[in-house]
């Protein structure tokens, strides 16, 4: 199921960082995040819950919040 999430990314090294743990999990079918939008839009294809990818995503060091 594919979801939207908001983040606090900058960069192409903090997409990288946040890779690293999304591309770990195999429950991950696809991810992408858009940082020329000013949510710097996540958007997700997994089975995972919203509060697992959340936790996912602040093990990278970052915030990521349903949109």
């Amino acid at each position: 199921m594919e979801r939207t999430f908001t983040t606090n990314a900058k960069c192409a090294g903090c997409v990288a960082k946040i890779g690293e743990k999304l591309n770990s999990n195999p429950a991950i079918n696809h991810w992408a995040i858009d940082l020329t939008s000013p949510q710097r839009t996540l958007t997700i294809d997994s089975s995972l819950t919203d509060d697992e990818i959340t936790a996912l995503v602040a093990a990278a060091g970052f915030k990521a919040e349903k949109a």
